[in-house]
């Protein structure tokens, strides 16, 4: 099995339009170390809004070390 890196970090994406956390994926911290902004489709609002990067812990980031 591949082992996961340490590189790649799960994020949330909150909408601008209503506030809401609709999605999680991840990104390479090596290659794109600044926010990411991305448009997405807000089910609230049911448009296509503006989704940034959240600076808040989601807690799953710090993948355990086995021993």
């Amino acid at each position: 099995m591949a082992k996961k890196s340490e590189k790649r970090k799960i994020i949330g994406l909150v909408c601008d339009a209503c506030g809401a956390r609709h999605y999680y994926t991840t990104k390479n911290i090596m290659n794109v170390p600044d926010k990411v902004e991305l448009k997405k489709y807000c089910p609230v609002k049911r448009t296509i809004a503006k989704q940034s990067e959240t600076n808040k812990n989601l807690g799953r980031n710090i993948v355990p070390t086995r021993r």
